[in-house]
């Protein structure tokens, strides 16, 4: 008989040796393996974070004179109202008038009379950030009426911007409004989408930017893309201007919105201008077409009488030396544009300029655009243009959105 020598066992040991030994045998009398079951499959459900991104988006259009905001997928925009913030310039002196320090959207049109008012964006560029914030939160507070944290973002801005301006803009969305994803696009490239176009030159010129941006069958050419800081918001300053000259003076901040409501309604670009100069100075103001002389009725029931002022103040877009920039004109920047891209591409290009942007709805200014144009191309070269104006980042999200 052999005896193992060794340490006495204790009596946790024990306690565990039986339980391994109870274990394996309960291990044995179970089935070796068990038979597919695909009901044993639980369902996945998709996370909250996916669940928000499949939200219908939030389009918001940052334009320096307007702002248009609404969901992706809608023909228009929700709403649509001047990018500026007002504040009371005047002492509130009775109980029960109108409360708050700042003012937007309708609210702030209404009483500009009463208020100093403040573009947040120059040139395209955002030069307020504080402002820029309060319009946003505005939009989704009082027009849309959503929580911000619920939608994805489509923000656009102008091409050549700084980069900073777009890192700002993400910083306050993603930390202040906590939307779940942000993109942004170049206004232009939508303005193509939208006219159901792949090939094409979009001249875009709002309030503080015009630019062009060629794209030809889906691709941007970034090289091509050209630039100038000269739009509608300079047409309102030279009005303005050569207004004063005239006699009438609109010197307040609010007295320049009535400015530009007059530019839009009775300003055109002049196919040629020499020829107005002439009929205006020989015919007293009685020139044919839109050369004729109009009356605008002010809120107080003046009426203030425009004559050449109303093709002069536009000619800047066409001849920027005018008011001391060395600026090409905006027929240059197009020519320039296509002429950056290469021989196989410029044909097709001329053939499809896309005029998008406010100030491009100003009577004429295709015409003319046309025939500056026609001056600087060959003979040969077929030049076309389109106008569209409208929600194209709406549009284009309608296209694009399921």
């Amino acid at each position: 008989m052999v005896a193992r020598l060794g340490p006495p066992k204790s009596a946790a040991e024990d306690g565990m040796a039986d339980s391994s030994q109870e274990q394996q045998q309960t291990n044995f009398n179970q089935p070796a393996s068990k038979a597919f079951d695909p009901q044993d499959i639980k369902p996945c459900h998709r996370n909250e974070f996916e669940d928000v991104l499949t939200n219908q988006p939030i389009v918001i259009d940052n334009g320096s004179g307007t702002i248009k905001a609404g969901f992706a997928g809608q023909d228009h925009p929700k709403c649509f109202f001047p990018s500026y913030v007002g504040r009371p310039k005047h002492v509130r002196v009775m109980a029960g008038s109108i409360e708050g320090d700042i003012f937007i959207g309708r609210k702030a049109q209404e009483l500009k009379g009463l208020l100093k008012i403040n573009y947040p964006i120059e040139h395209g560029v955002v030069d307020d950030w504080d402002d820029m914030e309060r319009i946003w939160n505005y939009i989704y507070q009082s027009e849309l009426e959503t929580a911000s944290e619920e939608h994805p973002v489509l923000l656009t801005e102008a091409p050549l911007n700084p980069s900073h301006n777009r890192d700002q803009a993400a910083q306050i969305f993603f930390e202040t409004f906590n939307v779940p994803a942000l993109f942004t696009s170049i206004q232009a490239v939508l303005s193509l989408y939208a006219s159901g176009r792949t090939t094409g030159i979009v001249l875009d010129s709002g309030d503080g930017v015009t630019h062009s941006v060629p794209v030809y069958e889906g691709f941007s050419i970034p090289h091509s893309i050209r630039r100038v800081d000269l739009a509608g918001r300079d047409i309102t300053n030279q009005l303005q201007l050569l207004l004063r000259k005239a006699g009438y003076n609109f010197l307040t901040s609010s007295e320049k919105e009535i400015v530009r409501i007059m530019k839009e309604k009775t300003c055109y670009v002049a196919l040629n201008p020499v020829k107005e100069e002439k009929d205006h100075h020989h015919v007293g103001g009685g020139a044919s077409g839109y050369g004729r002389g109009e009356d605008f009725k002010l809120p107080d029931g003046s009426v203030v009488r425009l004559g050449p002022e109303r093709f002069r103040a536009t000619e800047i877009l066409f001849n920027p030396e005018l008011i001391g920039e060395e600026f090409p004109g905006i027929h240059q920047v197009v020519v320039d544009s296509i002429n950056r891209t290469d021989l196989d591409l410029r044909k097709h290009l001329f053939h499809n300029i896309i005029l998008s942007g406010g100030t491009t709805l100003c009577k004429g200014f295709g015409d003319r655009l046309l025939f500056e144009v026609k001056k600087l191309t060959m003979k040969d070269v077929k030049v076309g243009t389109f106008v569209i104006f409208l929600a194209t980042a709406f549009l284009f999200t309608k296209l694009h959105h399921p």
